[in-house]
């Protein structure tokens, strides 16, 4: 499938890498099918979500570990269902990070912790899990 997006320019997506949604993502609800993309020559770090049914809408995400931070929380049944997670294993969570929009640019990006996307890499299914306060464990790590 061929999407033209209007900062990668069309970009060719294979069948087998697209991820669905099941409940599509808080405020793109009508949005179900994603495909994880790196800019070239980008380092990988940070990955683009774009969506397939609007080109227009794309999040860059990243891992907690990229960030010096390991990160967990649980997922309900209905979640483990929803992704058909059989093992944790195949369980990959990422965080959406943006610009700060008030922040100068030195003070860097801003990772939204409390909503993780998680996709079950066998299955090619995805969510977002909205974080309950005080329901998930971050440990932050320094890197020497």
């Amino acid at each position: 499938m061929k999407i033209e997006n209007p900062v990668l320019g069309i970009i060719e997506i294979a069948d087998d890498k697209v991820i669905e949604f099941p409940a599509g993502l808080p405020g793109f609800a009508n949005l179900h099918r994603f495909a994880l993309l790196h800019e070239e020559g980008g380092d990988g770090n940070v990955l683009l979500l774009q969506s397939l049914d609007d080109a227009s809408v794309m999040f860059s995400l990243t891992g907690p570990e990229q960030l010096g931070i390991t990160y967990e929380f649980p997922l309900s049944d209905a979640e483990t269902a929803s992704l058909r997670l059989s093992s944790p294993n195949d369980a990959v969570v990422a965080v959406i990070v943006r610009k700060g929009d008030d922040a100068p640019a030195s003070a860097g990006l801003r990772a939204n912790f409390m909503a993780p996307i998680v996709i079950n890499i066998r299955q090619q299914r995805g969510l977002q899990k909205i974080i309950e306060k005080g329901n998930c464990d971050i440990i932050l790590r320094v890197r020497g």
